[in-house]
Formats: C-alpha cells, sequence, structure tokens
C-alpha cells in the first residue's frame, strides 16, 4: 500500500483494523462548494472534465473544505461513450445529450475501436496532475460507469421517465445487446487498469441504471458484465467498489462478483445488509442525501442511526445513498464529515 498519510479510507475497503469510520462523499467535487461555483463561471462542465489543471482543482477542494478521507477524480462517467465515438453535450439543467444513439445493428460499426490512453489523456493526465498535488494526504478514487449504465445512456440519448429504448433493446435485440455490452465491458477494464496505472489507490464502479432490471434480467444484462469487468481490471492490491443503486435483489450475488466494496442506496437497512453479505465484502453508505438539508442536530441523529445501524467493527467505509445535491449547504457537508468521524470512535 502506498504511503499515505491518511489510508483509513482503504484500510476500512479491506476490513482492516482502524480507530474510526473513513468519510467520502459522492459529488463531493460539485455545485454545492462555492469554490468549484468559482471556477464553473468561466468553463463549462465539459471543458472542467477536458482541462487536467481544472479537474485537480476541483478534485482537491473538498478534501481541503470539507476534510474528506479521500479524493474522487472530478470526472464524467460518458467519457467512454464519447471514446468510443458518441459525442454528446451537458446541457444545464438538463442533463447529457447525445449527437446519436444506437438503434439498430449497423450502429456499432459506427463505434471506433480505439487507443483509450491517448483518446482519454486528459483523464489520465488529471490523474497524475491530482496524485501528485495531494501529495499522499489521502487516496485517489478513479471511477467509470458499468457497462450497462453506459449502454442505457448511448441508446437512450440522455435520461429517461421509462427508459423504453433500451428496454425495447433487450427484449426484441438481445444479441446486440449482449455485442455492445461485451465492447463496453472490454473499454472499462481497460479504462480502469490504466488509472490505477496512473496512480489511483482504488476504483469505483457505478451501476446507476441497475435498478431498472427486474431481478432475471439484472444477472443478465448488468451483473454478468460488471464481472467481466472486475475479472479483467489489471491492479496490485486497489480495492474496487462496485455502486448499485435500486438493487435490493442481488446483493449476494455482488458480493460474490469479485468486488471488495459494495455501495448502497439510502432505501437499505445497512445492518440488514451486513448480515445479509456477511464478511464477504465491505460496505459503503448510506445516509439519505437530502438529510443534508436539515440542521446540525438531526444530520448527527441521521448519522449515528446509520452508524448504529452498521453496529461494531470494521469494513464500514460511510457516505450518502447517492450524490449530494447542488443546493445543500457546505457547512452541513463538514458537519456531516465532523460528526461521523467523531461518532464512529464508538463503533471500533
Amino acid at each position: 500500500m502506498e504511503n499515505l498519510k491518511n489510508n483509513l479510507f482503504l484500510r476500512a475497503c479491506k476490513k482492516e483494523n482502524i480507530d474510526r469510520t473513513p468519510i467520502w462523499i459522492m459529488r463531493q467535487a460539485g455545485r454545492y462548494l462555492p469554490e468549484y461555483r468559482k471556477v464553473r463561471t468561466n468553463s463549462d462542465f465539459k471543458s472542467m472534465v477536458k482541462t487536467p489543471e481544472l479537474a485537480t482543482e476541483v478534485t482537491i477542494q473538498p478534501v481541503d473544505i470539507i476534510g474528506v478521507d479521500a479524493a474522487i477524480i472530478f470526472s464524467d462517467i460518458l467519457v467512454i461513450p464519447e471514446a468510443l465515438g458518441m459525442n454528446y453535450e451537458m446541457v444545464e439543467s438538463i442533463g447529457p445529450s447525445f449527437d446519436w444513439t444506437i438503434t439498430q445493428e449497423s450502429d456499432i460499426n459506427r463505434l471506433s475501436n480505439i487507443d483509450l490512453s491517448d483518446k482519454l489523456s486528459y483523464v489520465f493526465e488529471a490523474l497524475k496532475m491530482t496524485k501528485k498535488e495531494l501529495n499522499g494526504r489521502v487516496p485517489l478514487i478513479g471511477f467509470s460507469g458499468s457497462p450497462w449504465t453506459l449502454l442505457t445512456y448511448m441508446v437512450e440519448g440522455g435520461g429517461s421517465k421509462n427508459f423504453s429504448k433500451i428496454k425495447n433493446l433487450i427484449f426484441n435485440n438481445p444479441v446486440l445487446a449482449h455485442k455492445l455490452l461485451e465492447l463496453i465491458s472490454e473499454t472499462v477494464s481497460e479504462y480502469l487498469s490504466l488509472k490505477i496505472k496512473c496512480g489511483v489507490n482504488a476504483v469505483q464502479i457505478f451501476d446507476t441504471w441497475g435498478g431498472l432490471l427486474s431481478p432475471d434480467l439484472y444477472k443478465e444484462f448488468s451483473l454478468k458484465y460488471i464481472k467481466k469487468v472486475i475479472d479483467n481490471i489489471e491492479k496490485t492490491d486497489e480495492p474496487i467498489i462496485t455502486y448499485a443503486k435500486g438493487i435490493h435483489h442481488s446483493l449476494v450475488e455482488l458480493a460474490d462478483s469479485g468486488t471488495d466494496v459494495i455501495s448502497i442506496d439510502w432505501t437499505h437497512n445497512i445492518g440488514e445488509v451486513r448480515k445479509l453479505i456477511g464478511d464477504k465484502v465491505a460496505i459503503q453508505g448510506n445516509m439519505d442525501p437530502t438529510v443534508l438539508f436539515a440542521n446540525t442536530e438531526t444530520i448527527k441523529t441521521e448519522s449515528v442511526k446509520v452508524l448504529d445501524s452498521y453496529g461494531f467493527g470494521n469494513g464500514h467505509i460511510f457516505n450518502l445513498g447517492h450524490g449530494i445535491l447542488p443546493d445543500i449547504s457546505p457547512a452541513n457537508a463538514k458537519a456531516l464529515v465532523d460528526i461521523v468521524k467523531e461518532e464512529s470512535k464508538h463503533y471500533h
């Protein structure tokens, strides 16, 4: 393990003995921070992602400002579809919008089989720069979307109310869906392996749209490819975290996927999840992000509930059940971090 001043997060991922629970927050480099908004005034989201100096600056902000135990590189899961030849724009307050979408067999030929290290060099540059700037203070996390989540965007062309296009594809042309998922899986494995070569200490796979699928379909179209990605990541001892939003049915299978940590949303009882999967993997989560609208007293009550539910012992990384919302007060985010650092000592 790299010589880090604070390696609590990595040790928690490996379920080692530690004296308190580490905390970081999904989307911690984001619009709730005035310092982030200041950088954003001169740059749109994609320019920030593609400018290593800016990505580095906003990645490190939450480490300095709210005191989290890990940094996560400022980037976007959609850099993968873009590298494959699908350009997208990030439309303010709407989200991503692709120039074209996959609708038929021939579209697979429009995807370029590319040199990732060249095509996504800006990501790798940002990682190296961030590592240098962090100077061993906390671990750095790299991430990617899961194959299923990325395919959903590539077929839907953005967010969706009922995800009818991707459902249509898996029911009417499952062969094409599997062919695309194979291609995306290979790309994601390579991408995460390259991030590890650049020095990230852990990687997280975001399966944001896994919850759209019934249990059987989840196993066929999502879990199978998450396993493939995990099997093919080249790593030494860097932990792999899998965040599966809306998955209440396949947690045991997910724990058997080769992942080191399962990250859960706030609709789970973390203690029950711990009982269910035993000591197989560490668990990350899972406070409802909207608790951060409340006062400090309520934030304390709710975070202690999560700590209490997980119970005594190691293998817990405190996080929200989804990303922090843009209109949260930074003071409340910092309060949460301080509360978890203090209160979690009682559980170790």
